[in-house]
């Protein structure tokens, strides 16, 4: 099968993932072989890629917002029949017995395993995954435009979740890419107004035409005091504004999995019980809970098409805000 493999993390300007041929592999008990139709495009594949998160296996096949249909389940799989179509996550297995598992908390699992990082993902024809963590995808969603929701859309909602946002609540969006051009639909459903603060004036723009009431620069000051806000951009530098832009009591949710230096923090930004968390990964439920809402709603994602053999260069497009929403990736074999 065709595959982009990482022989080793490099800075994407060096074009890293080699477009190569490699064996197909073979589910194993408990798994099902993925035919993969399309795969979206994270920032997280870029940490990846760059080796800001630490390699864990090398060489490695990046991506895990994966669209597909099962082409044949292992031994004792028996959830999905062959044909359905699946959604495959960050989150590719638990422990399933660890403290945090048996507390219903397995994004904060002790020995978890992550697709496109610690197994192969989706820049590829075919990958495996545990049966038992992959997603049914809702009617509606054509391949390309569900993609985004296996982790823009779930680690979005789980960072509204965490934000703590109520209806008709004001809410702050720091960095407006993939994830943010997600998580503002279902805020907006939620009744929120929305501010969001970003770099480019065309994520602005978007911003706008989704429902955000202002859009300013990534440290413009909103006009209003927010009651919650959320960082998607890796930038550290960002969390004095935002906490300055919070609200009494309010809560700073820091959604990506990497970001760089938070800078010392004057105190009186985080008094008056302001609140400052990071969120990890994300449980089953947070993709089950997400997928209903997102078919309810229903979410619109804006994607920017790429082949397979183009991740490079979508990734390069990432790095540099090329594009508005979301880039994916399409197998140009899945039919």
């Amino acid at each position: 099968m065709k595959a982009c493999l990482l022989p080793a993390p490099a800075p994407i300007e060096t074009n890293p993932l080699k477009f190569t041929e490699v064996a197909v592999p073979r589910p194993g008990r408990g798994e099902i072989l993925v035919r993969v139709h399309a795969c979206g495009v994270c920032r997280t594949d870029l940490h990846v890629v760059e080796g800001e998160l630490p390699p864990r296996k090398s060489p490695i096949i990046p991506g895990h917002q994966i669209i597909g249909v099962v082409e044949e389940p292992g031994a004792d799989a028996q959830r999905f029949s062959k044909g359905t179509r699946v959604g495959i996550a960050w989150l590719h297995r638990t422990d399933g017995s660890c403290e945090y598992c048996r507390a219903g908390a397995e994004n904060l699992c002790d020995h978890p395993s992550f697709t496109g990082y610690t197994v192969d993902g989706g820049y590829a024809e075919y990958l495996v995954a545990d049966e038992d963590f992959v997603y049914p995808i809702p009617e509606g969603f054509a391949d390309e435009q569900a993609a985004p929701l296996l982790c823009a859309g779930i680690i979005g909602f789980r960072s509204l979740r965490l934000s703590g946002i109520k209806r008709g609540g004001r809410l702050g969006l720091y960095g407006f890419g993939a994830a943010a051009h997600v998580a503002i639909q279902v805020a907006r459903h939620w009744g929120a107004e929305v501010y969001a603060a970003t770099r480019d004036v065309r994520h602005q723009r978007l911003a706008l035409e989704l429902g955000a009431k202002w859009a300013g620069g990534t440290l413009a000051e909103p006009p209003v005091k927010l009651d919650a806000a959320i960082i998607f951009a890796p930038a550290g530098e960002i969390v004095p504004a935002a906490l300055k832009a919070l609200k009494k009591g309010g809560t700073l949710a820091l959604g990506g999995i990497h970001m760089s230096p938070i800078p010392a923090l004057d105190y009186n930004l985080l008094y008056q019980e302001r609140v400052v968390r990071s969120v990890a990964n994300n449980t089953r439920q947070d993709g089950e809970d997400f997928m209903r809402l997102a078919a309810e709603i229903p979410i619109h994602t804006q994607t920017q098409r790429f082949a397979l053999s183009e991740a490079n260069q979508a990734l390069n497009q990432l790095k540099n805000d090329a594009f508005k929403g979301a880039a994916v990736l399409v197998c140009e074999s899945r039919h």
